[in-house]
């Protein structure tokens, strides 16, 4: 099995929660398009005022998936 990637999009400010809830339908519509394997996506709140959107990819597919959608970081992805 190869390494799963999460991918990150950070959110902050006050409508952080509800850009990245909006951001979790961008990346759910392109693995959906895309015919992507994984379809984990979500997000997680650090604070108040920030949030990130996350999608996770097969280590293969991350440059692809990096180089269209620009996260601002990604990590090593354990469930």
């Amino acid at each position: 099995m190869s390494k799963q990637i999460k991918l990150i999009w950070d959110f902050k400010g006050p409508n952080a929660e509800k850009t990245a809830e909006h951001h979790t339908i961008h990346l759910n519509d392109y693995l959906n398009t895309n015919s992507m394997d994984l379809k984990i996506t979500g997000i997680e709140k650090l604070d108040d005022f920030q949030f990130i959107a996350f999608m996770v990819v097969e280590e293969v597919d991350m440059k692809t998936v990096r180089d269209r959608l620009k996260p601002h970081r990604g990590q090593v992805y354990n469930s």
